[in-house]
């Protein structure tokens, strides 16, 4: 696994889509214990040249008691990367997630958990 400064920068000193994409691995839904970009609930990264990242996600449920919090985790693991600004996360419902949406690695980790996937 890469970290972080390996990974290419963007053109401006701004980080790159696949660093925000690794950043945003520490980001667990606190009720499953896979992150946020293996479970397949990033739909969309943009990365402005304002500095503003504007990350489009979906959540396992639409009721999700903790939404407030992974906005807030994912904010924040963002806001560390060099060059942002401002992120701005916007919760979308459609396509609704499923399954069929984890990497291969988050399906590993939820059988892992004893999760039937």
């Amino acid at each position: 696994m890469t970290g972080i400064d390996e990974q290419p920068a963007a053109p401006g000193g701004l980080p790159s889509e696949e660093q925000v994409l690794e950043a945003l691995k520490v980001v667990k839904d606190p009720e499953i214990p896979v992150n946020v970009v293996d479970l397949g609930l990033i739909y969309g990264v943009d990365v402005q040249a304002s500095g503003l990242v504007d990350i489009t996600m979906t959540l396992t449920s639409v009721g999700c008691p903790v939404q407030d919090l992974i906005r807030a985790d994912a904010e924040m693991a963002v806001g560390r990367l060099d060059g942002v600004n401002e992120v701005n996360v916007e919760f979308v419902w459609t396509p609704p997630w499923g399954p069929d949406k984890m990497t291969d690695d988050g399906k590993r980790q939820m059988r892992m958990f004893g999760f039937n996937v």
